[in-house]
């Protein structure tokens, strides 16, 4: 999905709850760290791309995907990209 073709582009906040769903915690506070630009960020500050079927998680320095989460009726999956690593503030 491109930008353009997103039904919203928000941050990682408003995609809190599609998060909860896959993790089954809240991970908004979480700092993922992007391995293509090596910038550390709370996942609530990535910019996300949200329609009906995926929201695209990307790294807000450098735009890389770091992970996508694909909805198909009631099962989610998620595809890891440029997330390099997780860790807690």
């Amino acid at each position: 999905m491109r930008a353009e073709n997103a039904a919203s582009v928000v941050d990682g906040n408003a995609a809190a709850g599609l998060l909860w769903d896959v993790f089954g915690t809240d991970v908004t506070a979480l700092v993922g760290v992007c391995g293509g630009c090596g910038d550390a960020a709370p996942l609530a500050e990535a910019v996300v791309e949200i329609d009906e079927t995926a929201a695209i998680v990307r790294c807000r320095s450098c735009t890389h995907t770091l992970f996508t989460v694909l909805r198909d009726g009631d099962e989610m999956r998620l595809v890891l990209g440029m997330l390099h690593e997780i860790v807690r503030p």
